[in-house]
């Protein structure tokens, strides 16, 4: 069902690309409001069932078309970042009502989507504070989606959303922190904040899988997180320190074997613990 709907919305917008010249505004904006009003409709009269979340999921995803419609047809001059807020914005009541996790996902891209393209476009720089704050509120996310799963609720029962969460919360951070192990002097605040927020990870993470729930998903990007830290340590170290050309690459691949071996078998022997249990 999911597929399907996916299949669609992709057939929306490959329709307007292709008859863009050919389509009056009206008819672009009519089209779209239709079938945004249509599949409103459908989520009303198939309430709380996969098929009418569904339908709701469609509805909030056509809500960016529409507005991306409206600035080409009537070239409002705004920025694209305020599109993807904007778009998030509208659809939050949809996104606190349906109770559904991938619009809850959509929303959280869409936010962080904005968030991304405002320090490209408004600030005209890398800001280190910014990506750290998509990384604690991706984070955010995923603490309420485990404490809200440990309280027996129905719609955090899944384990691929938490899964998705820790990733995109991870991944800002470990951005931060390799920078910090690269170039602890021009580090700056911010990036040290997300090296410790890290480590704080890493050890919650193996607490959780000991503690709570065995989850060799989120080991595993704990494990690729203190290797790619040591990774970059090592080769500082080898480039930078000692200053190996040639040989400094034959060290780094030595490194890394070694750092893949032995995850493989502490993930292996973690993974065996836990079958135990």
């Amino acid at each position: 069902m999911g597929f399907g709907s996916l299949l669609v919305l992709s057939g929306v917008i490959y329709f307007f690309a292709y008859n863009w010249a050919a389509l009056h505004r009206f008819g672009k904006l009519g089209l779209l409001l239709a079938a945004i009003a249509g599949a409103c409709v459908a989520a009303t009269q198939l309430k709380d069932g996969l098929p009418g979340q569904f339908a709701l999921l469609f509805a909030a995803v056509l809500v960016g078309p529409l507005l991306a419609v409206y600035g080409q047809a009537y070239q409002t001059g705004a920025d694209p970042y305020g599109l993807f807020l904007g778009w998030g914005l509208l659809i939050l009541p949809w996104v606190a009502l349906a109770r559904f996790g991938p619009l809850w996902l959509l929303l959280l891209v869409l936010v962080d989507t904005g968030l991304s393209l405002y320090r490209i476009q408004a600030l005209g720089r890398e800001d280190a504070w910014l990506v750290l704050m998509i990384g604690l509120l991706n984070g955010a996310a995923w603490a309420e989606h485990e404490a809200l799963a440990l309280r027996g609720v129905a719609s955090a029962q899944g384990r691929w959303l938490p899964r998705v969460l820790a990733a995109m919360t991870i991944l800002p951070l470990l951005g931060l922190a390799a920078h910090v192990v690269f170039e602890p002097r021009r580090a700056d605040a911010s990036e040290y904040v997300a090296f410790v927020l890290i480590c704080a990870l890493v050890a919650a993470t193996y607490f959780f899988h000991r503690r709570v729930h065995p989850e060799l998903f989120l080991l595993t990007l704990g494990v690729l997180s203190v290797m790619t830290l040591f990774t970059t340590f090592a080769g500082r170290i080898i480039f930078e320190v000692l200053d190996a050309e040639l040989f400094g690459i034959f060290l780094m691949a030595a490194v890394l074997i070694g750092e893949l071996s032995a995850a493989a078998w502490w993930l292996r022997t973690e993974a065996q613990g836990a079958e135990d249990v």
